[in-house]
């Protein structure tokens, strides 16, 4: 038990530290709702292969038992971490065929975890897929829960939802998650009424569940759609002058969506012609290098002249250790890349096939670099290439990074300078396409 605990802990650093660096920004909304004693199961939607469970138990404080399918864990990269977080292999219906007993001795397992206090992650979709939307539940996590209160000992298990939203889900240092913790999902009625409709009570606690899980995401046709709702939300935010807030950016977005849904039969045209004015919004604003927050911000010949020469200390002082962490790691970078591209596997497997290609890649081109260093410059040479290697890589990818914000923002003066008319341009188009939205949002609800 020491040894898994110390495992976990060992597991999850790592883990938090791999999200720290693919991720541009992870959001936590409503961790306050996880408590901190007592049966636990938490439930989310399955949106992006293994790194889904990864950010769930990179934000929970508990120790989280993991339900992970089982060729996972014969997987010689994968099942070791499974193993050492202390993961429960489950069989799905293609691996487990007409034998049910493949999958009693999980249950009694997980079980007997909670009716010991212990909390249990589970996604009950059954597998992940690349579509912003929710699948169809499976009912393990309703049977899991019911299960564990079947013996009248009032063990109070809790339920609780949670939603994974993603921006650009695969793209290294672009990409974005947000992890919202909904209310626990009432269970008394289903937890009374389990021994004598057992199979009735299953499906109503399922379907419950699912709705609880809906409340926390924004369901969309595709990932297109979803960022074109996170492009409209900044938009409405900007005119309103409120501040960033991660779950009211969540509940806006949800509301749009749904909006959408409701107007597509009834006015298609309309909703149609709003989505290709706020692609064309969208399209414009990225070529000019402005963000919504920039606009209308005055450029004048001090501001400028204080950007630029700020900018170019910051990137001149950091020049040589970015040099020095750009070439100690632009050969592993680019085998990742050539090895995800020849995985050819699906698109909700991207990020987890870059973080497990650069889990075996890294350290081996490090090696390789290490024992060159080593034998052309000595030892001492080698020493210092091994205790920059770490900050070297951190300052290169906050190096790259600025570099790009400048490119943008140079491109964004220029435009400025041969168009005067630019910002208000856009700033008209924004404000016609927020008063627009919430037209289309008041026709949706009347």
């Amino acid at each position: 038990m020491l040894a898994t605990a110390m495992g976990y802990r060992l597991v999850r650093g790592f883990v938090r530290l791999l999200l720290w660096l693919f991720y541009r920004r992870v959001d936590v909304v409503g961790a306050e709702r996880i408590p901190s004693r007592g049966p636990l199961i938490i439930v989310a939607n399955h949106h992006n292969s293994l790194v889904d469970p990864m950010l769930i138990m990179g934000m929970s404080p508990r120790r989280l038992t993991a339900v992970a399918k089982a060729p996972l864990f014969r997987h010689p990269l994968i099942g070791p971490f499974l193993r050492a977080v202390g993961a429960l292999p489950v069989n799905r219906r293609e691996e487990a065929g007409d034998d049910p007993r493949k999958n009693e001795a999980l249950f009694a397992t997980a079980i007997a975890h909670l009716r010991a206090g212990g909390a249990v992650l589970i996604f009950p979709e059954g597998r992940s897929q690349p579509v912003p939307t929710l699948l169809p539940l499976r009912t393990g996590a309703a049977r899991l829960l019911l299960g564990a209160e079947a013996d009248g000992g009032g063990h109070g298990v809790t339920l609780l939802p949670v939603g994974l939203v993603f921006q650009t889900p695969g793209t290294f240092r672009v990409a974005s998650a947000l992890v919202a913790v909904g209310p626990p999902v009432d269970v008394d009625d289903c937890v009374a009424a389990y021994g004598a409709e057992p199979e009735a009570t299953v499906r109503r606690l399922t379907e419950r569940l699912a709705w609880a899980i809906r409340a926390q995401i924004v369901e969309a046709e595709d990932q297109h759609t979803l960022e074109l709702a996170g492009a409209l939300e900044r938009a409405w935010r900007e005119e309103r002058g409120g501040a960033a807030d991660a779950e009211a950016s969540l509940a806006w977005r949800r509301e749009v969506m749904r909006a959408a849904r409701a107007l597509t039969e009834r006015a298609p045209d309309r909703v149609a012609q709003f989505r290709q004015r706020l692609e064309a919004y969208r399209a414009r604003l990225s070529e000019s290098g402005l963000s919504d927050a920039q606009l209308g911000r005055p450029y004048t010949a001090s501001v400028v002249t204080r950007w630029i020469v700020g900018n170019a200390v910051k990137l001149g002082v950091t020049l040589p250790l970015a040099v020095w962490g750009i070439a100690s790691h632009v050969l592993p970078y680019a085998l990742t890349r050539v090895a995800v591209a020849a995985m050819r596997r699906t698109e909700e497997e991207e990020a987890t096939d870059k973080m497990a290609a650069g889990l075996v890649l890294y350290p081996l081109c490090w090696a390789l670099e290490a024992w060159l260093v080593k034998r052309v410059a000595g030892l001492w040479v080698l020493v210092a290439f091994l205790l920059l290697l770490v900050p070297s890589a951190l300052i290169a990818l906050a190096w790259r990074e600025r570099l790009a914000r400048v490119a943008r923002q140079a491109r964004a003066f220029g435009r400025f300078v041969l168009d005067r008319r630019l910002h208000a341009d856009l700033i008209a188009e924004r404000r016609a396409l927020v008063s627009e939205a919430m037209t289309l949002a008041e026709l949706a609800r009347t």
